[in-house]
């Protein structure tokens, strides 16, 4: 399956989609699809408060209950905070996302081709490893 870089509008390969379809799950507010309210993950109502270890347990499982509603392609093994408490504080910190690669698993089916990691740095999603 191939798509369009939302950005430049190239054509990128499955993954890529996948993975931009991700950016687009966390940067949508929950009720901010007029047709699908449900849509979103609710990271982003959690900006701003106190840096807790119940906010960051609730940051990660909505990352994850989002991947797993809403991106078919993937299925969340683990989510885990990357960096030391300095860069918490200076808020450099990211997401690594390790996931089940289904890439017909929008077509149903739910076979894992590998299993791949990315993360969540700042505003962007990139690869991160196999």
């Amino acid at each position: 399956m191939a798509d369009l870089n939302q950005r430049t509008g190239a054509v990128i390969d499955n993954y890529a989609s996948a993975l931009q379809s991700v950016e687009i799950i966390f940067a949508t507010r929950l009720g901010e699809m007029v047709l699908l309210r449900e849509f979103g993950a609710g990271i982003i109502e959690l900006l701003g408060r106190a840096l807790t270890p119940k906010t960051v347990a609730a940051f990660a499982i909505l990352l994850a209950a989002a991947i797993d509603l809403w991106e078919p392609r993937f299925r969340v093994r683990r989510v885990s905070l990357t960096g030391s408490v300095d860069e918490l504080r200076l808020g450099q910190a990211g997401v690594r996302i390790e996931v089940d690669w289904r890439p017909r698993g929008h077509l149903g089916d739910p076979t894992v081709e590998s299993v791949q990691t990315f993360g969540l740095f700042g505003n962007r999603i990139r690869r991160v490893g196999a």
